[in-house]
């Protein structure tokens, strides 16, 4: 996975790079992984000692895992303490995700945080994805079993396999990289951008009644927004606390608070989506 984000620079246009794509099973980019992708090409013309505060990106079109994609990195704005970049991920000359981020150098100030709920069992408490889809002959199984970056552990169960048992928009999940991660910050806060994509709009399905087996669903993010509050290791234990507070017109809010084994809150993130059934 590590190999995809190392983005090469286009010699020919400042502030240009390439990046490839992880193969999915239906042929489309990943959307976790233009993100983070999208992130590092800004921040590889950010001034030293500034890292990323905050991402509001839109997904344009659906990407095709076969083709390069290019990333075209517009500088808004270096001042005194914030840094502001614009990034088009681009595919056939046509923007598949256009994102504004800023960067920010470290700085004191106020400091405080919501507390991690205390009523959720250890990760090693909680049954990991990866064993309840590994039996299962299923080429989507296969895929997430195999060539998942990502050790994903729903407290309470997943909604893999059918809907939860209680209309509930609320989960918690645990994440962990399956390997480690360079001792690189920005890469650390891009991977955490990468993994938030794959759960976000669950919270939607499972208040609905629905689950990512529920004959006839087409699911696709359509935004994404992500602070990050204080810095953050992916290959350390991480909790997902995740609601959706509506859904309506085809469309879905998802939004999660990331905490730290230590409870320590390092990120908040939302992401809307387009969910639509059967009629």
């Amino acid at each position: 996975m590590l190999g995809i984000l190392d983005l090469l620079p286009d010699p020919s246009a400042p502030d240009t790079f390439t990046g490839s794509s992880l193969p999915q099973p239906n042929g489309r980019v990943f959307g976790g992984q233009v993100l983070a992708q999208s992130l590092l090409a800004a921040g590889r013309t950010i001034p030293d000692g500034r890292l990323p505060h905050s991402m509001h990106g839109y997904f344009l079109r659906a990407g095709d895992v076969r083709e390069p994609i290019g990333f075209a990195v517009e500088r808004l704005r270096d001042g005194r303490s914030f840094s502001a970049r614009r990034t088009h991920a681009l595919q056939g000359g046509v923007p598949i995700l256009s994102m504004i981020a800023s960067f920010q150098e470290d700085q004191g100030g106020i400091d405080y945080a919501d507390e991690m709920p205390t009523d959720v069992p250890a990760p090693e408490d909680v049954r990991s994805a990866l064993d309840l889809l590994s039996g299962i002959d299923h080429p989507v199984a296969k895929f997430w079993t195999q060539e998942a970056a990502f050790d994903v552990r729903h407290v309470g169960g997943s909604i893999y396999l059918g809907p939860a048992p209680s209309h509930l928009g609320q989960q918690a999940v645990w994440f962990r990289s399956r390997g480690p991660v360079p001792d690189d910050q920005l890469l650390h806060r891009a991977l955490l951008a990468y993994a938030c994509d794959q759960v976000l709009l669950e919270p939607i399905l499972r208040r609905s009644g629905n689950s990512w087996v529920t004959p006839g669903l087409s699911i696709a993010s359509l935004d994404h927004a992500m602070w990050w509050h204080r810095d953050v290791r992916v290959d350390d234990w991480l909790l997902y606390v995740q609601t959706s507070p509506s859904a309506q017109g085809g469309r879905g809010l998802g939004a999660a608070r990331v905490f730290t084994r230590e409870g320590v809150l390092v990120a908040s993130i939302a992401q809307e989506g387009m969910l639509r059934l059967p009629a």
